[in-house]
């Protein structure tokens, strides 16, 4: 086939292994870049180093995750990505370092040097003119909202769209792949231009209810809400979910997630986990006086391929799909029993990707949704969204 996006998936629980079978099935003349996305329980050390190996001169990036998407299926302890051609591809990309000490302003000169970049990866091939942007982030340090926000203003009109790295739900430790190493406290952030159609992809499934709720007390720097209405958060979020406190935990946060508004557009947040001490910690920034209201599910199953028909009328069957999903939506379809349906969707559409612990979309973090960036085929249409 002409100028393939290659895709692959290891079930091999074997680090090396793994990354050998995957370099198999993604290598491929010329590549402008690779991703990958792998399970934390791997040797990432022997994951680093394979890469070194199979992919000499070659681009990579990746991420640690709570689940990977690929050929195979909606897996755990897998190691999925794909390989991109030159010829219709071109890739950049920074490690962005120590994201306790990260400067907004920071931003806007990494994005300058990447535009730069670009631009002279691109010189010679005009074709190349649709441009998008992707981030990995460390899924557990609390900065998905900053960094987010300060690459999309700097990027302008170039649509940010990424993931928050996982750790196959342990909460200890997520890690970015960059510069042949995976790191923590980082991000990876990437720009990608592409003479393909490709459309932005953001996906819900859930409508807010009527009641309005408001956090009284949270501790923004940790994500943490001590109470909403005034009372005990765990009390109050338990009375609006028609559970007790006893009753919280990941089925039900998944359940119930919470939609803010932010400039007329819905967004979906949720809940980590509930304390002894009636608070509670969130996925997203939550701060004092943030109004919100608790979702509702409507029928996952329905809204998945309504709008994968929608990318499909727009761009054409994708050739790939990178998505970014939230663990909470594998949660949910695994407690539906839609797993083997999910899995049959994401197969006709091409989806590689991962359960993360956030999404981002247009530099916004939000929850309980699957973003990601759906690549069409090569016509001379170069429409793109």
């Amino acid at each position: 086939m002409r100028d393939p996006i290659r895709r692959f998936q290891s079930i091999s629980t074997n680090a090396r292994t793994a990354v050998r079978e995957f370099r198999d099935g993604v290598s491929q003349p010329n590549m402008a870049f690779v991703l990958f996305f792998c399970s934390s329980a791997y040797e990432l050390d022997e994951i680093a180093e394979e890469m070194a190996l199979g992919f000499p001169g070659v681009t990579v990036f990746g991420c640690t995750t709570a689940g990977e998407i690929g050929p195979e299926g909606y897996l755990t302890y897998s190691l999925s990505g794909a390989s991109f051609p030159r010829d219709s591809f071109a890739a950049v990309g920074r490690l962005v370092p120590d994201l306790q000490r990260f400067e907004p302003a920071s931003a806007r000169i990494h994005v300058q040097s990447l535009l730069l970049e670009l631009d002279a990866e691109t010189a010679d091939r005009p074709r190349l003119v649709n441009r998008f942007a992707l981030s990995l982030i460390d899924g557990l340090s609390i900065r998905e909202e900053l960094v987010g926000r300060a690459f999309q203003s700097a990027l302008d009109d170039i649509c940010l769209i990424g993931g928050s790295a996982g750790d196959d739900l342990n909460f200890r430790r997520t890690h970015v792949y960059a510069d042949g190493g995976f790191h923590t406290d980082a991000a990876v952030v990437m720009l990608i231009a592409t003479s393909r159609p490709f459309r932005a992809v953001k996906i819900q499934n859930f409508t807010p209810m009527q009641e309005r709720l408001v956090v009284t007390a949270a501790e923004p720097e940790r994500r943490l809400v001590r109470e909403i209405n005034g009372l005990p958060a765990t009390e109050e979020y338990a009375r609006a979910t028609d559970t007790t406190p006893k009753g919280l935990g990941p089925a039900r946060f998944a359940a119930a997630p919470i939609v803010v508004f932010l400039s007329g557009s819905q967004y979906v947040r949720a809940v980590q986990t509930a304390h002894g001490d009636g608070s509670l910690t969130f996925y997203c920034a939550v701060d004092e006086g943030m109004v919100f209201r608790i979702a509702s599910m409507t029928d996952l199953l329905s809204d998945l391929k309504a709008a994968l028909a929608e990318i499909r009328d727009a761009i054409g069957r994708p050739k790939l799909l990178i998505g970014f999903d939230c663990i909470l939506r594998k949660l949910t379809i695994s407690a539906k029993s839609l797993t083997r349906d999910v899995e049959h969707l994401f197969e006709e559409n091409n989806v590689v990707g991962f359960s993360c612990y956030g999404e981002q979309y247009q530099g916004i973090h939000v929850n309980h949704t699957l973003t990601g960036v759906a690549i069409g085929d090569l016509p001379e249409d170069t429409r793109h969204g």
